[in-house]
């Protein structure tokens, strides 16, 4: 299986902790919390592949991203690790955990259950490929083209991160738009296994999202059977933006 190289940041000194973003995330939406968890563990927020800064694939799945993960850690020679995924990172870090119980100390899954989802971006997609590069000058320009497709602020601005200026001054994205569109059905794929992880495993949902239901709990239970509950009231999925305060004490004494 093909592994790509990728980009990745590191804080602190101390145990490893591993930190993967979700679909169309990168590394920059963890700068905050890596900081504040680097001064006691050695953090590495990564780029998966096809995001941020690295390598862009012609493929895009789950196991391609954990076989990513595994060349990483093997080439910074890094073990007994604690790994936090959220959204489509949640799913790699599940599987990973899944098919490399030896390397994983403590798993910390953010608002995303081992089922299969339904598609749930075509309204994103929709915004990202109506922006014209040609007519593109400014960060605004590109948010107005986006806005009829998208009436959530926050959201746009999520996905602005994405926006990238060259050398020539001209605009595109960082991420690979094509491959991402077309390999959406890899990313909301459930997470299967025929040996349960048994290590520490950490659930933290948001209060007030639907990606996890009461039905996931038992889907966690058979493939994580150690795994323990955290909602975080008042936050939706992007928990760990939303009360940062609340889901750093959270993780920080789970893997304390």
């Amino acid at each position: 299986m093909e592994t790509v190289e990728l980009n990745f940041k590191e804080y602190g000194s101390g145990e490893p902790l591993i930190i993967l973003h979700g679909f169309m995330g990168s590394l920059d939406n963890w700068h905050t919390l890596a900081t504040k968890f680097g001064s006691n563990r050695h953090v590495f927020t990564i780029d998966q592949r096809n995001h941020g800064k690295s390598t862009h694939s012609l493929h895009h799945s789950i196991p391609l991203m954990v076989e990513d993960l595994r060349a990483f850690l093997e080439k910074k020679n890094l073990s007994n690790c604690s790994i936090i995924g959220h959204s489509m990172g949640g799913k790699v870090a599940m599987k990973f955990a899944l098919e490399y119980p030896q390397i994983v100390q403590n798993l910390i899954i953010v608002d995303i259950a081992p089922r299969q989802y339904k598609r749930g971006h075509d309204d994103v997609f929709e915004a990202i490929f109506s922006v014209d590069f040609s007519k593109v000058e400014s960060r605004k320009q590109a948010e107005e083209m986006m806005e009829p497709y998208i009436s959530d602020f926050g959201t746009r601005q999520f996905l602005l991160k994405n926006l990238d200026r060259k050398e020539d001054g001209t605009y595109g994205w960082k991420m690979n738009v094509p491959v991402l569109h077309r390999d959406y059905e890899e990313i909301v794929k459930p997470i299967e296994s025929d040996f349960p992880f048994l290590g520490n495993t950490l659930v933290i949902k948001g209060g007030n999202s639907r990606y996890i239901n009461s039905q996931d709990e038992t889907d966690f239970e058979q493939l994580f059977p150690a795994c323990q509950f955290v909602s975080i009231p008042n936050a939706g999925h992007w928990v760990h933006a939303e009360a940062p305060e609340e889901f750093y004490k959270i993780v920080l004494d789970f893997i304390s």
